[in-house]
């Protein structure tokens, strides 16, 4: 049976700038196998050619094309909804460039859409004036609601749910977030690399995101004990991933990928495109 991976990045392949031990060895088994693959993110600081570069330093040689995040994630749905729109962003360059590749004007007066990512120059002056384009209209989205993000000190900062939990008290306007868990970021990726749901493996180490949005999904999931969840963290949750592992390393022993195949039998498996499920059906 075909399967891809779609992995979680910080606290699965990494930890601040340090590379968990074994994560290298499992990414160069799915290259040497041609085992199609993509980094999910939920920071949309940076552009998908930055993140592979800090992979590429810690000594993976992955390509921009493995790398997905929530900016273009955004950036395609806000294209798909309304083409050639205008946005007021409260981010940075990788949200900027993935909304300018997909044909949006940035603007600082009426815009269709206020758009939400992380970032570390946010004042006051850019909320007052993003409360009042959302009071006059303009559509309030997240690129993702992580109410906070590690900083490279080990700290941590504010995330994009927490910008937006200002601006939606503040509007009284309910955002809408593309990124994990959401089915837009977690589907598009899927269909990015061209499998059916039934084919797809989501790795992760958070319960509320990747866990949360494969399970939801119907993918095979499985969760690293490598970032911020323990198992006994388990018990609060009503849902479970399929496998847990300590770390990438429990995924390839002795140098081999363990054989992780979706066994779930799902007749109503979400269809990769309308048109091949009008043509089947």
């Amino acid at each position: 049976m075909r399967t891809g991976f779609l992995i979680d990045m910080d606290g699965v392949l990494y930890r601040g700038g340090e590379l968990i031990p074994g994560a290298d060895q499992f990414v160069n088994l799915l290259l040497e196998q041609r085992i199609p693959f993509l980094f999910l993110t939920n920071n949309s600081q940076r552009t998908r050619r930055d993140v592979a570069t800090k992979v590429q330093r810690m000594g993976i040689p992955i390509e921009e094309r493995h790398v997905f995040t929530c900016a273009m994630a955004t950036a395609r749905f806000l294209s798909q909804q309304k083409p050639g729109g205008t946005a007021y962003v409260i981010g940075e360059g990788g949200l900027l460039t993935a909304l300018h590749r997909n044909g949006y004007a940035i603007v600082d007066k009426a815009p269709d859409y206020v758009v939400v990512g992380e970032g570390r120059t946010l004042t006051f002056e850019m909320l007052e004036t993003a409360v009042q384009m959302i009071m006059d209209g303009a559509k309030l989205i997240a690129t993702n609601l992580d109410p906070n993000c590690p900083t490279g000190n080990g700290g941590t900062r504010p995330g994009c749910g927490a910008i937006v939990a200002l601006l939606e008290a503040a509007t009284g306007v309910k955002a809408f977030s593309v990124g994990k868990p959401s089915p837009v970021m977690m589907r598009a990726a899927r269909k990015e690399l061209n499998l059916a749901a039934s084919e797809t493996i989501m790795i992760g180490d958070t319960m509320e995101t990747d866990i949360l949005g494969g399970v939801q999904l119907g993918y095979y999931t499985v969760l690293v004990l490598s970032g911020g969840t323990s198992r006994n963290d388990l018990r609060g949750y009503g849902y479970r991933p399929e496998l847990i592992v300590d770390s990438l390393a429990d995924l390839c022993p002795q140098g081999r990928l363990v054989d992780i195949v979706p066994t779930s039998n799902r007749d109503d498996d979400t269809p990769m495109d309308i048109r091949q499920w009008a043509l089947t059906h």
